[in-house]
């Protein structure tokens, strides 16, 4: 009893004596004890905020009556809610009036509206896209135009921005306000179904009903175009070389890569043109000389067709 009576007393002495190096700023006391322990408290609320993080995950991947968008938007509302009800609590734990804090209020607001006006902004993108749910984890999107054009399927939708994995395995971390502000496809947000369109050429003179078997019969026989809605194929153009056709064809697992697809299509269309003779053009350019050389003029009128020079013999 002794024992714990002068424990007691010893703790007390310590923070007495560690209070009483510091200052005061009003009615708040700021000294090394009152340091330490908020350093304390921040470290109690960060523990407890990612602990309470991580039960209310759990709490929300058991909700199997809920989709897994509904899921992520309950579990980011819920988890900023206990983030904010701890910080209140460290707050009151500590002795900080929040009046005092109106002081500070003005200033703060300031910094707020202009070094974290992003933040806030995917913070606020990012519950608008949980909740009209036009992007959901699973979905196949695509951001971007030609060369800077990124596809690939979200992964997750966190508070700053969209996990999106490529075919590639890259992971992409896309603001949510740029998804919000930008134009975006979503190849899987009423229909997963996709049409694939691929170029196909063949020489002039080639029999364009046997092209068009060829064609058909090798996107059929693909197992991941869609019987319920079968390929087409079109004449698309003549061009400058070769017949032009487009393969035209429906699938509805875009998240397992295009480019496959199209090269099993091309790969199997090449052998059969093969084996029924069927030529796919290379380019043909026309070449007009304008001007000779004057060195190749002159090798030009001595070397004549027919002439004895050519023959390698003379005539006696």
């Amino acid at each position: 009893m002794e024992r714990g009576m002068n424990l007691r007393q010893q703790i007390t002495e310590i923070v007495r004596q560690l209070d009483m190096i510091g200052f005061d700023v009003g009615d708040y006391r700021v000294s090394v004890y009152r340091a330490l322990l908020m350093l304390a408290v921040t470290f109690a609320v960060i523990v407890a905020g990612r602990l309470s993080a991580m039960v209310v995950r759990r709490f929300f991947r058991r909700l199997h009556r809920l989709d897994a968008a509904q899921q992520l938007l309950g579990e980011k509302i819920v988890t900023i809610i206990v983030w904010i009800a701890l910080a209140m609590i460290g707050v009151d734990f500590l002795g900080i009036s929040l009046t005092a804090l109106t002081v500070f209020s003005g200033a703060l607001g300031l910094a707020v509206g202009f070094g974290l006006q992003k933040t806030f902004g995917n913070l606020i993108s990012g519950i608008i896209l949980l909740m009209d749910r036009s992007i959901k984890p699973g979905d196949v999107i695509a951001v971007g135009t030609g060369a800077d054009k990124t596809v690939g399927q979200v992964n997750r939708i966190g508070i700053r921005a969209v996990s999106v994995i490529t075919r590639d395995k890259i992971e992409y971390l896309i603001p949510n306000e740029l998804l919000m502000t930008s134009q975006v496809e979503n190849w899987s947000f009423s229909s997963r179904d996709v049409r694939v369109k691929v170029p196909v050429g063949v020489a002039y003179g080639s029999d364009l009903s046997l092209v068009e078997k060829i064609l058909l019969e090798a996107a059929r026989n693909l197992p991941r175009v869609l019987d319920v809605r079968p390929p087409q194929v079109w004449l698309h153009a003549f061009g400058t070389n070769a017949i032009e056709f487009e393969v035209q064809m429906w699938i509805d697992d875009p998240e397992e890569g295009l480019g496959n697809l199209r090269s099993d299509l091309l790969k199997a269309v090449y052998l059969e043109f093969a084996a029924h003779g069927i030529e796919v053009p290379y380019a043909q350019h026309d070449v007009h000389i304008r001007h000779w050389p004057k060195e190749l003029e002159k090798k030009k009128s001595r070397v004549q067709p027919g002439s004895t020079g050519e023959a390698g013999e003379s005539s006696t």
